[in-house]
């Protein structure tokens, strides 16, 4: 029985995560058409951090260094981000240039998310998994997004 919740728990979160990777995604399609401001880099991280909740609840907690690790790996994954997202200033306002790589990666971090819970969901708890791969995702955007804010900010001061 508890196989069949577990087992249940997985699917549901993969198809809510697929559906939240296509909202991302048709919300930063939106957004390259309106020019971009600090409010709008800093949003989503601070938005996403509100799941670091997440871990008052016991069967998320992990060790400190599984959360370094997995939020290294973040790190590391954004690298590819900050080298192909861009600006393009036009006329008197600046656009954000979408990553063409993003939606692959968000994908891919599903895909490797779903493989890891069936892998390692019978040595690693569903907790564990769960939390290390939003650390991993919350590493990966949080770098980016500071990245480009610092490229934005940097922008405004050679217009000025």
């Amino acid at each position: 029985m508890f196989e069949h919740y577990q087992f249940a728990i997985i699917i549901s979160s993969t198809i809510i995560g697929a559906l939240m990777a296509v909202i991302v995604n048709t919300l930063r399609m939106k957004t390259a058409e309106r020019p971009i401001n600090t409010k709008k880099i800093i949003i989503p991280p601070l938005m996403m951090s509100t799941g670091l909740f997440m871990f008052t609840i016991p069967i998320f907690w992990i060790s400190w260094l599984q959360a370094l690790e997995a939020f290294v790996v973040g790190i590391l994954f954004s690298i590819l981000l900050i080298r192909t997202t861009h600006f393009k200033v036009d006329g008197n306002k600046i656009y954000l240039i979408p990553s063409k790589v993003f939606i692959y990666i968000l994908f891919g971090l599903l895909i490797i998310r779903m493989l890891g819970k069936a892998i390692l969901g019978q040595a690693i708890a569903f907790g564990e998994i769960t939390s290390m791969f939003f650390l991993l995702a919350y590493g990966m955007l949080l770098t980016w997004r500071l990245t480009m804010l610092y490229k934005y900010k940097q922008l405004l001061k050679e217009r000025e």
